[in-house]
């Protein structure tokens, strides 16, 4: 059984959780609180030496490492992977823009305003550079989902969980959604699919432990 270790509120775990229960996969929980620096204690660094989460253990010490990274690894061979080439290349397209463009300012917003008391005035200089850089990346997104119902392949794939986990928390980073109503319609979309759950969702049948 794989084990994930992860932290309830971090947008990077949620796409890992949010993959394992679209594909009902079982696995065992780790919680691991990042603002307790449980990531940077020797026995985690142990198992992955850039201490962060999502972590997944896939078999006895072997580990797999950042987020997008372990969603390809979960959904090789099932219907959230892309098959086809051109599909493929267009998936890691839209992920590495999630990565470069969508996570470092929805998810560093999300993390100071939502995640830590006195965030907002801890980073009150980066809060503009955030917004706009935020809205430039929805901007793109936007402009796609226009005329596409999901972003690769005209289905629901690993793409579209990549690139929902922050933009669905987007209000808690200070960011309208009212002006990109295609955002709001695949968010929408994609809430709506079989197995989806929420960022607070817990598993009861799981082991929760640290």
């Amino acid at each position: 059984m794989y084990t994930l270790y992860s932290m309830q509120r971090s947008g990077n775990s949620y796409k890992v959780r949010l993959a394992l229960a679209k594909l009902g996969i079982p696995h065992r929980l780790v919680e691991i609180d990042i603002l307790q620096g449980e990531s940077r204690t020797p026995e985690f660094l142990a198992k992955n030496p850039n201490g962060q989460i999502p972590l997944l253990e896939v078999a006895p010490g072997r580990y797999v490492a950042e987020s997008n990274a372990i969603l390809w690894y979960l959904a090789g061979g099932t219907m959230l992977a892309p098959e086809g080439r051109i599909e493929r290349a267009e998936a890691l397209q839209w992920m590495f823009f999630e990565q470069h463009s969508l996570e470092p300012n929805l998810g560093a917003a999300f993390f100071w305003l939502a995640l830590i008391k006195g965030g907002r005035e801890l980073q009150q200089h980066v809060l503009e550079d955030w917004t706009e850089n935020g809205y430039r990346a929805l901007g793109v997104m936007e402009k796609h989902l226009t005329d596409h119902r999901y972003f690769v392949d005209r289905r629901y794939t690993i793409a579209d969980i990549a690139l929902y986990a922050y933009t669905h928390v987007a209000h808690e980073c200070d960011l309208d959604l009212s002006r990109f109503p295609a955002i709001r319609a695949w968010l929408a979309r994609v809430a709506a699919e079989p197995g989806h759950v929420p960022i607070d969702w817990q598993p009861e049948a799981l082991a929760v432990a640290k």
